[in-house]
């Protein structure tokens, strides 16, 4: 199997001429013959002079909004099934939304998304962390035959053909984010408005997510749509071999006892920490700078454990692995979630970018119209013997207005939490728990 992980966020503003540059882009769709193609003049910045610290800084941020959203999100899951989402992607989507909001609307985005930095730093930095991830691909050791590691981050934003879009926010767009607007109909044509979407989506993602866009959700007073994708192909640095997978007892938060398929290592040297409650472990993939890491909370501790846990607790811990001989068992999992996130960004902080008399995006279209109407986010993953494949889809409408010395013995036989990083910058691409495999 190939294993991917993909992510797509789209964000779309119901409502929206004077355009800088209209060209033909290369990357459009079969369906979009006779979209044209509208950006800014200035191209996207390949080499960054902001501080590393400022990226941490911006990661730090990302994981606190990750963490802050989980727990809200989970508040309308019935806590016995497995979650997943994309926090990168999420967060994505939500700062080039807000390249144009201003006033309380900005400050209340600010807030939920719990950055930090100056609003002009972040977009640069937004820009630089990618390109620190972007290099990292470069960092991929040789596997066995068919193994590959491959990461692309794509955007996209579609808008109303004739709109009159604010050449600062064309700018940071181009700028930092590498792209330009697709112009289309969503007032005469709303279909093939989203057709065209769902086939960016279905190409980025190497077909894994159709019809992102379900049918109503884009109409005549569409005006915008953000889009993200992440794409992730990414084989173990060392795999499992399949001979050894047996059904082993897996046991569930009920006390109830089930049988899961159990992948099996023994020997590898892996970053492994034990703390009170939990272990955790980081399997790497092919390329070193990234890894998933497995949080296993001690038996009967997992609510104890999801309730204490933190985004300094995830830091802390990766600072506090070292590496150990690993003797491993873990289940396969294939599981996908689909998620609103509406009410918990409100709960963050955003209940003005949703609210109709109130909301202010002054700095996309001086036609002061647009509001936020959902926040919507699909993922998949699965995770085998070679590696993880996993997808995300996201879409926001905005509408008019100590070490042991022996080798570690691991069995995964509990409900756990999982996350895709990104090392070097301790960026969460993908986070969940698995209460049944």
């Amino acid at each position: 199997m190939k294993n991917f992980i993909f992510g797509i966020t789209i964000i779309m503003l119901l409502s929206m001429t004077a355009c800088k540059t209209i060209n033909e882009d290369p990357d459009l769709t079969p369906n979009t013959e006779d979209t044209t193609f509208v950006k800014s003049d200035l191209a996207r910045e390949t080499s960054s002079e902001v501080d590393h610290n400022q990226i941490l800084t911006l990661a730090q941020d990302n994981a606190t909004f990750a963490f802050a959203f989980n727990t809200l999100i989970r508040q309308n899951l019935s806590g016995n099934e497995n979650f997943i989402f994309s926090p990168l992607s999420l967060s994505l989507a939500l700062s080039m939304t807000l390249a144009g909001a201003e006033s309380t609307t900005e400050q209340g985005m600010l807030e939920a998304l719990h950055l930090s930095l100056p609003e002009e730093d972040i977009y640069p930095t937004f820009n630089a962390l990618f390109l620190e991830i972007e290099q990292s691909q470069m960092m991929t050791k040789k596997g066995s035959e068919g193994s590959q590691f491959q990461l692309n981050i794509a955007n996209s934003i579609w808008g109303q053909s004739g709109y009159a879009f604010e050449e600062n926010f064309l700018d940071i767009l181009g700028r930092y984010y590498g792209v330009g607007v697709y112009m289309v109909d969503f007032k005469r044509n709303p279909d093939v408005a989203r057709d065209a979407i769902n086939g960016w989506v279905d190409n980025k993602t190497q077909q894994k997510i159709k019809n992102l866009i379900p049918s109503g959700a884009i109409n005549e007073l569409t005006r915008l749509v953000l889009a993200n994708a992440i794409y992730f192909n990414g084989s173990w640095l060392y795999p499992f071999d399949r001979a050894n997978t047996v059904e082993q007892p897996f046991s569930l938060l009920d006390g109830e006892t089930i049988t899961a398929e159990m992948m099996k290592r023994s020997g590898d040297s892996l970053g492994y920490f034990k703390g009170e409650k939990f272990q955790v472990v980081s399997l790497p993939y092919l390329s070193s700078d990234f890894n998933m890491l497995v949080f296993v909370p001690d038996e009967g501790s997992f609510r104890d454990f999801e309730s204490d846990f933190s985004s300094e607790t995830l830091i802390s811990t990766m600072n506090e692995m070292e590496f150990v001989t690993v003797n491993l068992t873990m289940p396969k999992f294939d599981f996908e979630s689909t998620i609103n996130a509406n009410d918990a960004l409100k709960a963050l902080g955003m209940e003005e970018a949703f609210d109709v008399d109130k909301a202010d995006f002054s700095e996309i279209t001086k036609m002061n119209e647009l509001m936020i109407t959902d926040v919507l986010q699909k993922t998949t993953i699965t995770v085998d013997e070679e590696g993880t494949e996993a997808a995300a889809a996201t879409a926001v409408i905005v509408g008019i207005r100590s070490m042991p010395s022996e080798p570690v013995s691991l069995v995964i036989d509990r409900p756990f939490y999982f996350f895709i990083m990104h090392k070097p910058t301790n960026t969460i691409l993908f986070m969940g728990n698995v209460i049944h495999p």
